[in-house]
């Protein structure tokens, strides 16, 4: 079965490719099932190859299917490596995908571009898949690239508003940064170790680098440039809040199954690298830490439904920063794949409530919604739950836990990382529970629509269970020492080592953990549906705090003063200059010439024929003296 391994990025894309050339020809029926089926039979394959790669005892298998460029030693091939990392992104990225396509098949019905939106949703799965199953950096930067596009093409599926348009190329320029930094890393790791493969360069290294080498300092800083810029991080987030610009199953694939995960994933795979660069690793909890506390404190005060979740994902995504920088590699894939479960839960939840409120994104205008709305509002709180890390009853709890202890007792980890990472699920609670508290009790503010079908409602059902009970298998030590995922992941991630004598204090670790997530929820009840007056009250004295959480801290505003005004400032200064000069001559040039010739074209049959005689003789004149 681990020979099937092709077709699962193969399927996605060759669905792509028939929505993308049939295009409108294909009924919407026949559209689903390419679009859908593909994804589907994609995720059954991996379900096929992970238990027989599982089965066989090994610890990973490449597939090389043909050899990709060979230019003066550089032969990078189009080769897939399959390991128990690699696995886990595919079963989330096919399995969550088809879960996303399922319920889009009932969200697009009635849209104009229902085929088109399956293509670019398909090549976006395809992309991801191509990311994670990459044997070489090379092909892993195709897959990099890959859903750069499809996010562009996404996030502006409706083209149509001008706003849409401004935030896919936001999402486009702000990541662009990034991946040029990534791209510098790469050409400096081809230098030093003449290759791309990622196991070559993982076997090399120890050997080429001492620990602290400047240049692994380096390539570290410049893969994790790429890192942030895909996984909106500090200081290239910015492009994330808008990006909900797109349909809400976009903004569920982005946020939990692709794109926003693909940093995380370089990271965890170039693990020996930033390993052999301490200061590179713990820039990486740095800027999570940090990242996850900005996000958090933003995602308080939006009302925009789907902004609240957006800034929770770069929160979110900071933990498994903070995880990364701090060695605790398999913590952060925990919770990379516990996140996808509750966020895309929360997402497809979203936007089945925006569906039927008419497309209001409001918080502040809906309300009362639990009792019309019982299978989304209950799986919309098992989510919520989740990334609130409810204790003992989420899945959230048991990832973000992990991430908590370690932080407190890693060799790696220090007091202020652990104190981020505390405070950012504190304010975690609180921002999730007043989305709760607002969208769904109170009273009714706005017309409840038509209802959602089984294609919708399933979906969500599905992820809410993965949500409830997918953290049971990794419980903490002291719930009863069972830590499957970690020991699957042994043998491609190290273990994070622990300061000697702290196992003792996990437990009060957890039960701080637990008293913050419940007070976060009392204090967003409170403040949210007993008071719900006392928020505007307190605002009236920190105006100037809300503001600045509200835009994001100011970074919008920042960048366009420091880098966009003054750009745009010099392009307009150099619209005419000497260089363009040259070409608008050549132009002139070419124009005058054509209006000559032009001229000879008058239409009068005498100026033709006389023109053949004098031609005639000017020929056999220059035959008689030649």
């Amino acid at each position: 079965m681990k020979e099937l391994l092709w077709l699962i990025p193969t399927l996605p894309f060759i669905g792509a490719l028939i929505l993308i050339t049939l295009g409108t020809k294909l009924s919407r029926a026949v559209a689903t099932i390419v679009g859908v089926g593909s994804v589907g039979v994609a995720a059954f394959i991996t379900l096929l190859v992970g238990f027989d790669f599982l089965g066989s005892g090994l610890k990973s298998f490449q597939q090389t299917l043909w050899e990709w460029i060979n230019v003066a030693g550089f032969s990078p091939s189009f080769s897939f490596y399959l390991d128990a990392l690699s696995l886990v992104f595919l079963f989330v990225i096919t399995f969550v995908g088809f879960l996303i396509h399922v319920y889009s098949s009932e969200f697009m019905a009635d849209d104009e571009g229902f085929t088109r939106f399956f293509a670019y949703l398909n090549l976006f799965v395809c992309s991801m898949l191509i990311l994670v199953l990459a044997d070489n950096l090379v092909l892993m930067y195709l897959g990099w690239e890959g859903v750069g596009l499809c996010s562009y093409l996404l996030i502006g599926f409706w083209y149509e508003e001008k706003k849409n348009g401004d935030a896919a190329r936001k999402a486009f320029i702000v990541t662009r940064v990034g991946d040029s930094a990534m791209a510098i890393g790469l050409f400096m790791l081809f230098q030093t170790f003449g290759t791309l493969s990622i196991q070559g360069i993982s076997d090399q290294a120890p050997q080429v680098w001492a620990v602290g080498a400047q240049a692994a300092v380096t390539i570290g800083l410049l893969l994790l440039g790429g890192a942030v810029g895909k996984s909106a991080q500090l200081p290239l987030q910015t492009w994330l809040p808008d990006a909900m610009a797109g349909p809400s199953p976009v903004s569920a694939l982005i946020h939990a199954a692709t794109m926003v995960t693909a940093g995380v994933y370089l990271i965890a795979r170039m693990h020996v690298v930033f390993e052999l660069a301490p200061m590179a690793q713990e820039m990486v909890g740095v800027v999570g830490a940090v990242t996850l506390l900005l996000a958090g404190f933003s995602a308080l005060t939006q009302y925009d439904l789907k902004r609240v979740l957006a800034y929770s994902t770069i929160s979110q995504i900071g933990y498994m920063f903070l995880a990364l920088g701090i060695g605790a590699w398999s913590s952060a894939i925990f919770h990379f794949m516990i996140h996808a479960f509750f966020k895309a839960l929360l997402f497809l939840g979203a936007g089945a409530v925006i569906m039927i409120l008419h497309h209001e994104h409001d918080m502040f205008k809906m309300g009362g919604l639990k009792k019309k709305l019982p299978i989304i509002y209950w799986t919309f709180l098992i989510g919520s739950g989740s990334l609130a890390a409810l204790p003992f009853i989420t899945a959230g709890f048991y990832s973000k836990d992990q991430i908590l202890w370690l932080a407190w007792a890693g060799e790696k980890g220090n007091i202020w990382f652990f104190l981020a990472a505390l405070i950012g699920a504190f304010v975690t609670a609180i921002y999730t529970f007043r989305m709760v508290f607002v969208t769904f009790w109170g009273t009714e503010k706005t017309h409840v629509g038509h209802g959602v079908g089984s294609r919708m409602h399933i979906p969500l059902i599905i992820l809410a269970a993965l949500s409830l009970f997918g953290g049971f298998i990794e419980l903490p030590h002291t719930l009863g020492h069972v830590e499957l995922f970690t020991d699957y992941l042994k043998p491609v991630l190290p273990v994070v080592s622990l300061r000697p004598e702290v196992e003792s204090s996990e437990w009060l670790i957890q039960i701080l953990a637990a008293v913050l997530s419940i007070g976060g929820g009392w204090l967003a009840y409170y403040f949210y549906y007993k008071h719900p007056d006392l928020p505007s009250k307190i605002k009236v004295y920190v105006p100037g705090t809300y503001h600045v959480w509200f835009t994001g801290w100011g970074f919008d505003a920042l960048y366009n003063t420091l880098l966009v005004k003054p750009f745009v400032f010099l392009a307009r200064i150099n619209k005419s200059d000497v260089v363009d000069q040259l070409y608008h001559g050549i132009v002139a040039f070419a124009e005058h010439v054509h209006a000559l010739l032009a001229k000879t074209q008058s239409g009068i049959l005498r100026w033709y024929v006389m023109s053949m005689v004098i031609g005639a003789i000017l020929i056999l004149t220059l035959g008689l003296l030649l």
